[in-house]
């Protein structure tokens, strides 16, 4: 069995790759790891575990906190992974960070990434930087090394934009000029922390854009989408938050290339993602929504053309806390492994 330690437990990041492992059958909690409620059981912070992982909460620096697992999940803010993923490495565990701070190859890139969220840009563990490897199967699987120890998480508007993106990019479907995110989020992508703006009152029956100055995760899809071109991409960007819980519907739009039409769009898209798993295409005659990837690792995307204004339109569809975080970083851990991706996974969400 594959040991797995935990850090950031008591998070939504942090339950939710507890959930999912529950279910894993080649992996099972060894330590669970945080700097608040220590002591306390995992199912008293979160009853909907009760009987199912009842594990205590341990600080950082407990001995069992301290021992070797062989993966270790960094479900922590920045920072964090940054610190103390040497020492784990050192331990010989492989490390899966929820973070960016191993989502870039370089100290530059990672630098101008910091800045866009007030963080020093600074980083602390450059020398692992090149041992990283950016963690979205579904476009980079080729690049892990095949004994690959160290894996950064996309960020999940990222995800979502990327595996809508990305097959009109690679088959030249678009003027790389005309590319548009639209990207609505629910609230539980801001995390546990309590804060103002996300209190009750000011987040029901209310929807607002935020950081039209430079959201961080743009550096992530304008970085990938680069190199599948194989030249500088731009995308225009614009994250929003509505009053529910979780989810990530994306709407991205390019204008298409001369000659191009329905057909060979819908031939791009079903070539590129055909060995992807947990990406399902969809036409524009699907009653597709949130609530279809609700608590899975999939991502939905409803494939259209727009004839009479040329452009391709891709509806993208995640849950933020799923294939946007836990189970993408479980999806990882299944891929560096050895195990089929799928492991643990391949289950459809509840609905209604």
């Amino acid at each position: 069995m594959i040991k797995v330690k935990v850090v950031g437990c008591g998070g939504y990041g942090g339950v939710g790759i507890v959930e999912l492992l529950r279910g894993h059958p080649e992996a099972e909690i060894q330590a669970l790891v945080d700097v608040a409620d220590a002591g306390s059981a995992l199912s008293d912070l979160y009853p909907h575990l009760k009987g199912f992982c009842d594990l205590p909460i341990r600080k950082p620096d407990d001995p069992v906190a301290q021992e070797p697992a062989d993966v270790v999940f960094f479900a922590t803010p920045d920072g964090v992974g940054m610190g103390n993923a040497a020492a784990e490495l050192a331990k010989g565990a492989r490390v899966i960070d929820y973070s960016g701070d191993f989502r870039f190859y370089n100290p530059s890139d990672y630098a101008e990434y910091a800045r866009r969220i007030g963080r020093d840009p600074v980083h602390k563990a450059p020398e692992l930087l090149d041992r990283t490897v950016y963690g979205l199967p579904e476009l980079n699987r080729r690049a892990y090394r095949q004994d690959q120890r160290l894996v950064g998480n996309p960020g999940c508007f990222a995800m979502s934009c990327l595996i809508g993106l990305a097959p009109a990019v690679a088959a030249e479907l678009v003027d790389l000029q005309s590319l548009i995110c639209d990207c609505k989020t629910g609230v539980s992508g801001a995390g546990k922390k309590a804060a103002a703006a996300h209190h009750y009152p000011a987040r029901y029956d209310n929807m607002g854009a935020y950081r039209l100055s430079g959201h961080q995760h743009v550096m992530e899809i304008e970085r990938m989408l680069g190199a599948l071109a194989g030249q500088a991409v731009a995308v225009t960007f614009t994250a929003q938050v509505v009053p529910v819980c979780r989810g990530i519907l994306s709407c991205l739009y390019g204008t298409l290339r001369d000659g191009i039409g329905p057909a060979q769009v819908q031939e791009a898209y079903a070539t590129f993602h055909k060995s992807n798993r947990f990406v399902r295409l969809f036409d524009s005659r699907a009653a597709v929504g949130t609530v279809h990837v609700r608590g899975t690792n999939y991502c939905n995307l409803v494939v259209d053309v727009d004839a009479r204004t040329r452009r391709l339109r891709v509806i993208s569809h995640i849950d933020n806390l799923v294939k946007g975080q836990a189970g993408n970083a479980l999806q990882n851990l299944n891929l560096i492994c050895g195990l089929s991706e799928e492991t643990g996974l391949d289950h459809p969400g509840f609905y209604p």
